[in-house]
């Protein structure tokens, strides 16, 4: 059997291997967290988050709800280079994506907690 002969039979396999792996995974909800930034933001997210006092109340001030918070700690940018190592716990600085730019969040990530901070809005 020649090449031109076997690559419809290599595509069409390729084809249903494909459509398979994305049926599987689809129904699976798997994630893939390899990158920094992703692993990080799970990580926070998988632990009890705490608000400080002024996170708090920066909260109120400004409107801004639990659901915004949610969306910055599943999509936001890490500034990953600028972590700071207290005892136990990384402190990050977190800001959202598109219309949650103005905002920043500082999260400590301890072992057993995500303490938010503080909130800035700008």
């Amino acid at each position: 059997m020649t090449v031109k002969q076997r690559l419809p039979y290599y595509l069409i396999g390729l084809f249903f291997g494909i459509v398979m792996v994305f049926f599987f995974l689809d129904k699976k909800s798997a994630e893939f967290d390899y990158l920094p930034n992703a692993r990080v933001l799970k990580s926070i997210r998988r632990k009890p988050q705490v608000f400080s006092s002024e996170a708090l109340q920066v909260l109120n001030s400004n409107k801004i709800d639990s659901l915004s918070v949610y969306q910055i700690l599943k999509n936001g940018n890490v500034d990953i280079w600028n972590k700071i190592k207290l005892d136990s716990c990384f402190q990050y600085n977190i800001q959202g994506r598109d219309r949650l730019k103005n905002i920043m969040l500082t999260v400590k990530r301890c072992d057993s907690i995500a303490f938010i901070e503080k909130i800035t809005v700008d």
